[in-house]
Formats: C-alpha cells, sequence, structure tokens
C-alpha cells in the first residue's frame, strides 16, 4: 500500500485539529491519524509539581525517535501502538492507542516541521496560520474549559514558553510548508484543492 503523509502543522489554537477533522470526514476510512502531543517523553521521576512546571512547547519535549520509528511502521503498512498522553498528570499514560495502517496519514502538531526527521517523512506540509490573538483565546478555552485549568496557570504558560517557543521554532517553520492556510479548515477554497490534490493520489 502506498501511504500518502499529509502534515498538519501551526501554532496553538491556530485550528489545526479543525483541518485535520475535516479530512478525516471527507476520506472516511482512508485515513489514520497521529498526534506529536501524544509523543511528549515520560517523566515519572519527576512529581507532579516539576512535570507541570516543564517546558511542553520546545522540541526537547518530545521522543521524536518514537514517532520517527512508529511514522515509518504506518507507511511500510504496518500497525503501531501509539503512546497517549495524559494532560491531567503532564504525563504519558499506561494506555496505548493501536492505530492501523492507512492511504493517507495525517501527523498533526506544533513543531513536526521543526523537526528534519519527522518533516523528511511528509508528503504534503500544511501550516495553518490565525492570528495571534485568536489563537489564545482558543488555547485559554480549550485548556480552561476543556483540560480544567485555571486562567491564571494558562496565562503564565502562554507567556513564558508558549509564546516564546511560537516565535523561536513555530513561525520560522513555516517556511518549510507546501501550503499556507489561513483559519485551517474554515478556509473552504484552500480545503478543496487540498482534497482534490489527496483524491489525485488515491486515485
Amino acid at each position: 500500500m502506498s501511504t500518502l503523509v499529509v502534515g498538519v502543522a501551526g501554532g496553538t489554537g491556530s485550528g489545526k485539529t479543525t483541518l485535520t477533522r475535516a479530512l478525516i470526514e471527507r476520506f472516511p476510512g482512508k485515513t489514520s491519524v497521529i498526534f506529536h502531543d501524544n509523543y511528549y517523553k515520560r517523566h515519572d521521576e519527576l512529581t507532579y509539581a516539576e512535570r507541570s512546571k516543564l517546558n511542553y512547547d520546545s522540541p526537547e519535549a518530545f521522543d521524536n525517535a518514537l514517532m520517527v520509528e512508529q511514522m515509518k511502521h504506518l507507511i511500510a503498512g504496518n500497525p503501531i501502538d501509539c503512546p497517549v498522553y495524559d494532560y491531567t498528570i503532564h504525563n504519558r499514560s499506561e494506555e496505548t492507542q493501536r492505530i492501523d495502517p492507512a492511504p493517507v496519514l495525517i501527523v498533526e502538531g506544533i513543531l513536526i516541521f521543526a523537526e528534519p526527521e519527522i518533516c523528511d517523512l511528509i508528503d504534503i506540509k500544511l501550516y495553518v496560520d490565525t492570528d495571534a490573538d485568536v489563537r489564545i483565546l482558543r488555547r485559554i478555552k480549550r485548556d480552561v474549559v476543556e483540560r480544567g485549568r485555571t486562567l491564571e496557570s494558562v496565562e503564565k504558560q502562554y507567556l513564558t514558553t508558549v509564546k516564546p517557543m511560537h516565535e523561536l521554532y513555530v513561525e520560522p517553520s513555516k517556511g518549510r510548508a507546501d501550503l499556507i492556510i489561513p483559519e485551517g479548515g474554515h478556509n473552504l477554497v484552500a480545503l478543496d484543492m487540498l482534497i482534490h490534490r489527496i483524491d489525485r493520489q488515491l486515485a
């Protein structure tokens, strides 16, 4: 089976997941998805308080070697047991998720284009570009409502690591993208072009 690897990158709250979901809905049963977030390094040696202070927006926070290895397995047509990250404990869960190979592999994450080994495995590189004010509002809503965090902790993390790391790593990685998509899955023109490109590959 020939696998088309589609990378979806962009800053926090940019709309990467909306675009990913739109592609999954358009190609039901033909996509598999892995998220860079699930490959955060395990830190059992640290307490919860210590783990909560780590910089999760730096490339060093990820087990990229494992992600590359598992991407290669999927591209070769083999299933993987993907790690699962638990945001409530700032650590990997004991569970894994079985992911089967598919004609289209979608790889999503803020820093996937900043990692050469990951970037080299991606056939179509998409960067979702969204205004910073919109992104921070979306992040606040997600972290406070969905993940149960305080507004103060979200604000502190954004100012100390998220914003500086975005400027240092994420924004420059946009230069490696094949297509820059303002507003991600809400950009119907770009989405239509992308769907036609994938249709041709599947055909």
